[in-house]
């Protein structure tokens, strides 16, 4: 989402290109305990964004604490975003973090003002909250507790073990309000994993992540995704992964092929070239120069996965368009079941396949 509807008055001659008017900004480099990485600190005008458009995010309301992500997953469909910034979609994607440093303290001037109609929030839709900057900067919690009292349902995505801090919170905010939870585990082979996420925790941390959240109480569903094509479609390697997602006790599973929209694209396939230049030939067949898998490939790998959702008993995941990820339980808090009188009817998530 680009910055034009965040922007505050000040303007800063000294700033980096493309925030001159996005109030004071700090660039901090190198910061202790974070070799490489940089981090632009914003005061932002707005917190939370509307997702614009009748579409699958269409109505949706998003935070976004930081822009760019250390995870560094060579995939990633939101690299193309700092190019607005006059930052490339490469290495300062990885490396230099815009953190709105001002973020809770607009959020709760936000909730506190006209939106009335902010009853669900999506957190992770662009790049991750949990990424190791929020151990440094601690946002989480006081967007957590203002979305709360506001009675705002919670949905998050992120590949980040940070989440396992808020747990205790969480399952507190839980009482009052549905929380969503979904962990994104795309490579269950730890040098893969390393090669293509080289800033993301380990697959087998994120599984325990997984099950920290079901101790806590709460659901978790897994985003088995993005599946790449020649290396973590084979039947072993997807074997390997719902078996253990479902023996870390996740509650539902989803997974589709990847994307690769411009920015990731063109990091994706100079790494492809370098890595597994064999695989290039199928790349081109498969996408072309599009954003989406073709349509064969995207039968045959849903005809390879559903069998073995069915033979793990994990449920897909269901979404409520515009909204987010449906908190699953049998139970839900009395703020689940008010909402649920009026929202839409649950969908399977159109992004499967």
């Amino acid at each position: 989402m680009r910055w034009e509807g965040q922007t505050a008055a000040h303007v800063d001659a000294d700033a980096l290109p493309g925030l001159e008017e996005r109030g004071s900004v700090l660039e901090s480099w190198p910061t202790p305990g974070f070799d490489g990485a940089s981090f632009l600190e914003v005061t932002a005008k707005s917190a939370l964004n509307h997702v614009a458009g009748d579409g699958f995010m269409g109505g949706a309301w998003t935070i976004n604490p930081y822009r760019g992500c250390q995870h560094a997953c060579r995939y990633c469909f939101a690299r193309n975003t700092h190019t607005y910034l006059d930052l490339d979609a490469g290495a300062d994607f990885d490396s230099r973090i815009v953190v709105k440093a001002n973020l809770v303290e607009v959020l709760e001037r936000e909730l506190a003002g006209p939106r009335k109609d902010v009853t669900a929030v999506q957190l992770g839709t662009n790049t991750d909250p949990y990424q190791r900057a929020e151990g440094r900067y601690r946002l989480m919690p006081g967007v957590l507790r203002a979305l709360a009292r506001h009675g705002a349902s919670i949905s998050i995505l992120t590949k980040g073990t940070l989440l396992r801090r808020d747990l205790p919170l969480l399952a507190e905010i839980a009482r009052d309000v549905p929380v969503s939870i979904a962990m994104s585990i795309a490579i269950f082979d730890d040098e893969l994993q390393q090669q293509v996420e080289p800033g993301t925790p380990t697959t087998r941390s994120r599984l325990e992540t997984v099950r920290a959240v079901r101790d806590a109480g709460l659901d978790c569903a897994v985003f088995a995704m993005p599946v790449l094509p020649g290396l973590t479609d084979t039947r072993a390697h997807l074997e390997t992964a719902f078996a253990s997602i479902a023996e870390a006790g996740a509650t539902r599973a989803i997974a589709s092929a990847l994307h690769l929209r411009p920015g990731a694209r063109e990091w994706y396939t100079q790494w492809l070239r370098e890595a597994h230049p064999h695989l290039v030939p199928l790349y081109a067949r498969i996408y072309g120069t599009g954003s989406y898998a073709d349509r064969g490939y995207r039968d045959w790998l849903r005809d390879r996965i559903r069998p073995l959702m069915r033979e793990h008993r994990l449920r897909p995941v269901q979404v409520t368009a515009g909204t987010g990820l449906a908190a699953p339980g049998s139970a839900p808090p009395p703020r689940a079941r008010q909402l649920a009188s009026t929202s839409e009817p649950l969908v399977a998530a159109p992004t499967l396949f």
